[in-house]
């Protein structure tokens, strides 16, 4: 399915402020999407940051970005592995190392000369639709000035900056007791959503409405793998470690030597995905041990010399990396997933810019085949960024939006 982003707001974005929108409402016909058990976001939506004002970006199980070099592609993937880390609790600093590059291109300061920039998402889950709209001044410091969560049009966290000389904010929440609202504050430099479950006592149900809408919007952000393979690095022996995947997949060797053994039925789907993305004849992939701790990843040609990944091409090494991403899962990708959550009620997010970089037509097209197969069993979804979304058509379950710049 193409889809295309929402025409452009004028309003500018030099005060950082959250817009009061309602709800996404839910689908009127029920389906795989309607109410499902595990969270997951269903919208990304950047009012505005770096080139996207008032756009708003449809999410499936399996969506690709599409469009040309300064399209606003890795923008948008940048905006969700951010909504990503302020899920998990992570500090405003450490999620924003350069804010102001996040602030619209030609932003004006305002009178105060401030500028910043707005981002949001809905996650669905067991509680319907569920939003959330974060407000972030870069300058002239950089701080959560504003959020809002809403649910069914019902604002159930609403925060503001109230005094910029201190380091928080007036949070109010839904309680729906003797009082309305609870008023407090909380910390600037992160975002409330994720520090509501340690805040609201859940003894009334307008709490328990905020309590299950927080939760279910910090389980949909919080398992975000974002995979960008370097196949330079994956050519280099590595030391054996804790066998869990980085995010440049430079220690692909060190993992292989650990899932190889504990799952033969994932194994074997990957060396048939490798069989059609590397050249020559695969029988197997492993992780041979060179001496002093060291692993080199290697292909086993079932005719006796082991072909070196050291050996292989940047499509393939790319390849590889990608197709084992999508075959493991939280327990070996190097992510933060809710400990409390079980995994059954989980779903692990790929982000994956330059999904297309150095594959041929026959790679690129099976591991599109591979990840439709994978995202259709509803554990893990993938949201990829590539130059030219046509190839994409045949096959089935792809979310496309076109970009332009």
């Amino acid at each position: 399915m193409a889809v295309s982003p929402q025409s452009p707001q004028s309003a500018p974005p030099c005060e950082p402020r959250v817009p009061p929108q309602a709800a996404s409402p839910r689908p009127a016909s029920a389906g795989p999407e309607s109410n499902p058990d595990r969270p997951h976001l269903t919208e990304l939506r950047l009012s505005a940051f770096a080139t996207h004002r008032g756009a708003g970006f449809p999410l499936g199980p399996l969506t690709l970005f599409a469009g040309p070099s300064g399209c606003g592609k890795t923008s948008a993937l940048r905006a969700y592995e951010a909504l990503a880390r302020l899920g998990g609790g992570g500090e405003v600093r450490e999620v924003f190392p350069d804010p102001v590059a996040c602030v619209p291109d030609r932003a004006r300061p305002d009178a105060q000369r401030r500028r910043g920039f707005r981002i949001g998402c809905t996650a669905d889950g067991p509680e319907g639709p569920v939003r959330l709209d974060v407000a972030v001044q870069a300058e002239p410091e950089l701080r959560i000035v504003g959020e809002r969560l809403t649910s069914g049009g019902l604002i159930l966290l609403e925060t503001a900056l109230r005094d910029p000389a201190r380091r928080s904010v007036q949070a109010a929440w839904h309680t729906a007791g003797s009082s309305p609202v609870t008023r407090a504050p909380l910390p600037d430099d992160r975002l409330g959503t994720a520090l509501l479950p340690l805040r609201v006592a859940g003894k009334t149900d307008g709490q328990r409405q905020v309590l299950a809408a927080a939760e279910q919007m910090v389980v949909a952000l919080r398992s975000v793998f974002a995979c960008d393979p370097a196949p330079g690095r994956m050519r280099a022996a590595v030391p054996i470690g804790d066998g869990r995947l980085l995010r440049d997949c430079a220690n692909l060797a060190d993992v292989l030597w650990r899932t190889r053994s504990e799952c033969g039925r994932r194994h074997g789907q990957l060396v048939a995905a490798l069989r059609t993305g590397c050249a020559g004849t695969v029988a197997d992939v492993l992780a041979e041990p060179l001496g002093d701790g060291l692993l080199r990843a290697v292909l086993d040609r079932g005719d006796g010399p082991r072909t070196g990944f050291e050996r292989l091409g940047d499509g393939e090494l790319h390849y590889a990396a990608l197709a084992l991403v999508l075959l493991t899962g939280p327990g070996v990708l190097e992510v933060d997933p809710p400990g409390e959550v079980p995994a059954a009620m989980q779903t692990l997010t790929v982000l994956a810019d330059g999904l297309d970089r150095g594959l041929d037509v026959r790679q690129r097209a099976e591991l599109l085949r591979l990840a439709a197969r994978m995202c259709e069993r509803g554990h893990i979804r993938l949201v990829g960024a590539v130059s030219d979304a046509s190839w994409a058509d045949e096959v089935e379950g792809v979310t496309v939006v076109h970009l332009v710049p």
